[in-house]
């Protein structure tokens, strides 16, 4: 029954986050990445989403993206990373972003839900949970984050994978910096993390 439970709430999750954003544009196809936007009532920042896929198997995926610290190497304009708590398929983590000057470096506390299909999919739902950690001094706090991560097997030793996230960064972000981080947050994090997979 909890099971149950606890996969209709992943669901619901899902669901508000595609109703979050319906409208997806394309903003960039290339070296095999699309990373789309769309915008979100109430929002001045956009949604991203990427997809790609990649030569490598869920497993090494998987590996990938639980080690939390060593993910920040792919994982765009990431400073430092690491795993708060784990419980089952749930877990917390802190991540800290550079940002250019004069902009004032982010941080942001995450709340991860991991969801394993009966197709070998896996699906990370992403919260932010910004009150989770006291506010660290030099950075401010991510106020929200809502997005996921889903991880298919397409077959052939393929996955495709989809990064999709919206966040509101807190504190004053100008527009130039924010255009350009959704789309290469999404590309970046994508192509990096693709070089890394398909290495192992």
């Amino acid at each position: 029954m909890r099971t149950k439970v606890v996969a209709l709430c992943i669901l619901g999750l899902l669901a508000v986050t595609a109703a979050h954003a319906e409208e997806w544009k394309l903003a960039k196809d290339e070296d095999g990445i699309r990373v789309y936007l769309s915008e979100v009532p109430g929002s001045q920042y956009k949604a991203y989403r990427g997809i790609t896929t990649m030569k490598a198997d869920i497993a090494t995926l998987r590996a990938l993206q639980e080690d939390v610290a060593g993910s920040c190497v792919w994982i765009h304009e990431c400073k430092e990373q690491k795993l708060l708590k784990s419980e089952g398929p749930q877990s917390w983590t802190y991540t800290r972003f550079n940002t250019p000057w004069p902009v004032t470096p982010r941080d942001s506390v995450l709340h991860v839900t991991s969801q394993l299909g009966a197709d070998g999919s896996v699906t990370r739902i992403l919260e932010g949970v910004p009150d989770y950690l006291p506010e660290a001094k030099g950075y401010v706090r991510v106020t929200e984050v809502d997005g996921l991560w889903k991880l298919v097997p397409k077959g052939a030793g393929e996955v495709e994978v989809t990064y999709q996230v919206h966040t509101e960064p807190g504190g004053s972000v100008p527009s130039w910096l924010a255009n350009s981080f959704v789309v290469d947050a999404p590309f970046n994090t994508l192509k990096a993390m693709r070089e890394r997979a398909e290495k192992r």
